[in-house]
């Protein structure tokens, strides 16, 4: 279960979920990791519960990540559940939860879905799909048996079988894609494709079709969205941000610029969303 720590910073795993303070008040994540067989395709499980009977609905903004993600829902106070294959989620995820419920999850890694479909990961971008659509009635058997489950442990479980039984062997070019992204996430300041594809070894049209086929979307979206995931991340420090020495680091040219992109990808200034997500907001210079 992760809740802010004592000293008011975040716990890891918390990353992309905005307002994370205010969402932790609310609900409880936990990441757990695969098994050695499922790590090429697996990132993590998650289990995601709440308990708001007697308070109102809450709605929670996530900044995305390029992944493709399996989820099994079940709303216990009134029974019902979706079972869903979660494309790349290209702009805002707002996700209401109410009452009681819990989800289980599998985040893939960044190509690592590829592998278990016929295919482009492309094809899912944008796209909550039901889960008998990729893996049909094998897929709906085991929903049935994630929500019959009566802990999240077991639940969780049940999905790991699943996926061993179901993983092809990996995929060296899932690993590639894989490799690419991780690379982007590591340097924030990358700002240009033919950047990327030069430090990676690969034609900008080569490393193109590698993403459309594998991540889901493009190098470009993805070099943007590092970008704003580290922007959030620092404004959600609880420290003094300078803000024009953020943009400059993140390879903006000039801090309207990075505000601009800010505010579009999170939907409130970066000054601001400081100040929300439990920081200062000031400006150092």
């Amino acid at each position: 279960m992760e809740r802010s720590l004592p000293d008011g910073t975040r716990p890891e795993g918390t990353r992309g979920i905005l307002r994370a303070r205010e969402g932790l008040e609310r609900f409880q994540v936990r990441r757990i990791p695969p098994a050695p067989e499922l790590a090429p395709f697996v990132e993590h499980f998650w289990v995601l519960r709440w308990d708001l009977r007697g308070r109102p609905p809450h709605r929670q903004a996530v900044l995305t990540r390029p992944s493709v993600h399996m989820t099994f829902t079940s709303y216990l106070t009134s029974g019902a559940t979706r079972a869903r294959i979660v494309g790349v989620v290209r702009d805002d995820f707002i996700e209401e939860i109410r009452d009681e419920g819990r989800v289980v999850g599998a985040a893939f890694r960044p190509g690592g879905f590829r592998p278990f479909t016929d295919a482009p990961v492309s094809a899912l971008t944008g796209r909550f799909a039901d889960v008998d659509e990729v893996f049909g009635a094998a897929g709906r058997a085991l929903a049935a048996e994630i929500f019959a489950a009566a802990s999240a442990e077991d639940a969780v479980g049940r999905l790991a079988d699943f996926l061993v039984g179901a993983a092809p062997e990996p995929d060296p070019s899932a690993e590639r894609a894989a490799a690419v992204v991780a690379r982007i996430a590591a340097r924030p300041g990358l700002v240009r494709v033919d950047e990327l594809a030069a430090d990676v070894g690969l034609g900008a049209r080569s490393l193109q079709r590698l993403f459309h086929e594998y991540v889901g979307i493009g190098p470009k979206w993805v070099i943007r969205r590092f970008r704003m995931r580290e922007a959030a991340e620092r404004a959600a420090s609880g420290g003094a941000v300078d803000w024009a020495g953020l943009a400059a680091e993140l390879g903006y040219a000039d801090q309207a610029h990075f505000t601009r992109d800010f505010t579009a990808a999170v939907g409130t200034p970066p000054a601001r969303y400081a100040r929300e997500a439990g920081g200062p907001g000031s400006i150092e210079s």
